[in-house]
């Protein structure tokens, strides 16, 4: 059963109070690098995003299998949001706007955090590239906002190339069995790009991803490692999953993985025309 926009947005306020509440053990977040965060001003709660914007490993190596150049970034324009409030269309979902610089790097000062419910994203959508977000903070591992500088961050930019290979190797007969008739490619129905991964990083093969809604739980996909195809069995030696969204609504959820209690699970959500890439990995520190 699909939930309206309206219910979603009254579910996020409804976390807020959880999202930001006292800190679990320490004041900064642990799932990305602090070693040269400096201590936000809690009375103003701003923060830094810094990191680089990258094509996606995998999009990158099927362009140069295929002889393409891998397009760079630098200049595109990069957007720091809420994910699942951009799906709902909620005004006050954007808190920072920057852009690439030269080798992909950027950095996004002021962004304030006093509003943020769930997640935060970077986000970006150059010609000839899906429209996608990158989640680089999850309030699952704090229960409260980030309160320093977000450095080391990644911006994933996917290929309209890729996008259409991946919706190959989906099907459009899924997809449009999954969206009643109402897309026929992944982009029109919204989608997530995820990809499992073990301690130091490494892809982790035959993992499964499960959804805290079983109703959801036929739209979780697999691609082979030459994308020529997709099951819904487990990772391949890539790790990628991916989960098509209805083309309706936006709808939110998390993730886990099933079996493994160290895999913590993670906030998500899909709408139509858009994107979500992020990274399951164990404990609470990016590998």
């Amino acid at each position: 059963m699909m939930r309206p926009s309206h219910f979603l947005c009254c579910a996020l306020l409804g976390l807020a109070p959880v999202a930001c509440g006292p800190g679990t053990s320490a004041d900064q977040d642990p799932a990305v690098d602090r070693s040269d965060s400096k201590t936000v001003d809690l009375d103003h709660l701003t923060i830094t995003v810094a990191g680089r914007a990258e094509v996606f490993p995998e999009a990158a190596r099927l362009l140069e299998a295929r002889g393409q150049p891998v397009p760079t970034l630098d200049g595109v324009a990069l957007t720091i949001e809420e994910p699942l409030r951009i799906g709902v269309n909620d005004a006050d979902s954007v808190f920072g706007r920057g852009s690439v610089g030269t080798e992909g790097g950027f950095a996004v000062p002021d962004v304030p955090v006093r509003d943020i419910n769930l997640s935060l994203a970077t986000s970006l959508e150059p010609e000839g590239f899906v429209r996608s977000s990158t989640v680089v903070f999850d309030t699952v591992f704090t229960r409260t906002r980030p309160r320093t500088d977000i450095i080391g961050a990644r911006a994933w930019a996917l290929p309209n190339t890729f996008h259409d290979t991946l919706t190959q190797a989906v099907g459009e007969s899924w997809i449009r069995a999954h969206t009643e008739d109402r897309a026929r490619a992944l982009r029109e129905a919204g989608f997530i790009l995820g990809r499992v991964v073990d301690a130091s990083g490494a892809p982790v093969a035959g993992a499964r991803v499960v959804l805290d809604r079983g109703e959801l739980a036929n739209r979780v996909y697999y691609p082979a490692p030459d994308f020529q195809s997709a099951t819904q069995d487990a990772t391949s030696a890539t790790g990628l999953f991916l989960y098509v969204h209805s083309g309706a609504a936006a709808e939110s959820f998390t993730l886990s993985i099933q079996g493994a209690r160290d895999y913590l699970p993670r906030h998500a959500g899909a709408a139509p025309g858009r994107a979500l890439v992020l990274t399951l990995y164990p404990g609470n520190t990016t590998p």
